[in-house]
């Protein structure tokens, strides 16, 4: 008798043959969504979700790399989340901070961390920072960004005011500025300057929707929506998220 164990590893190498190598995402977003609900349905709290959410981030990065993914950009904490309950928003920027600092100690991934470090607490702000140094050496690893108080608004205007601060520091008038302003002029002033943008993202829980995320570089980024939520998110989910973004036709707007 065949045993689910069985299935379910028949069932991955079927799926990474389905891969086109012609077409994998470079760059993949992904929008860790339902570590509450998880919770939730199981009668636990909110925090043991947003641990066992945590948890598990490691070991999907390990998938991204074993497909070939050589950016990955996951959405920890948003602007949004600081409306939340001071409590609940405590312990979660201790776990993201601790998850970010795991990590970076492996010294298998070039961690990146963006957003606005100044909405944090500074203790924490300062832990990401340090993570962040720790670099591997002698290795080309796969680079991952970690967006925390990040929003895709407050990104732009960031973007666009570190731009006129910068105008301003040269003494350039405002006239000038608004006939040169490009969109390169916002490009360069990103979180995510000299990145390319993300070829595919993806949202867990079953929410379709981006709530903001990347929205000045996912304007050509193909959109996958997942109904698992963020803690059961598997490595069949990924290939099957990859498979369906290998065999779409990309227009890129043209």
């Amino acid at each position: 008798m065949w045993r689910p164990e069985f299935l379910y590893s028949l069932y991955e190498h079927t799926l990474k043959k389905q891969l086109n190598p012609d077409q994998l995402p470079s760059h993949v977003g992904i929008i860790l969504d339902g570590n509450r609900r998880w919770a939730r349905e199981l009668g636990s709290s909110a925090s043991m979700g947003h641990r066992k959410g945590a948890d598990h981030i490691a070991e999907v990065l390990s998938w991204c790399e074993e497909v070939g993914i050589e950016l990955v950009t996951l959405w920890m904490l948003s602007t949004e989340n600081f409306s939340r309950a001071a409590e609940e928003l405590d312990e979660l920027i201790d776990i993201i901070v601790a998850a970010v600092e795991n990590l970076a100690a492996l010294q298998r991934w070039d961690i990146r961390v963006i957003g606005d470090l100044g909405l944090l607490p500074a203790a924490a702000a300062n832990r990401l920072r340090a993570a962040a140094q720790q670099r591997p050496e002698g290795i080309a690893a796969m680079k991952v960004n970690v967006a925390i108080g990040y929003g895709g608004r407050h990104e732009i205007a960031s973007a666009v005011q570190s731009y006129l601060l910068d105008q301003a520091e040269q003494g350039i008038s405002l006239h000038d500025v608004a006939q040169n302003f490009t969109a390169e002029s916002i490009n360069e002033h990103m979180y995510t300057k000299g990145q390319p943008d993300p070829d595919l993202i993806i949202r867990t829980s079953g929410e379709q929707r981006l709530s903001g995320f990347m929205l000045w570089q996912a304007v050509h980024s193909e959109l996958y929506f997942c109904e698992t939520y963020w803690p059961d998110f598997r490595r069949t989910d990924l290939l099957r998220a990859v498979r369906d973004y290998s065999q779409r036709e990309r227009r890129l707007g043209k």
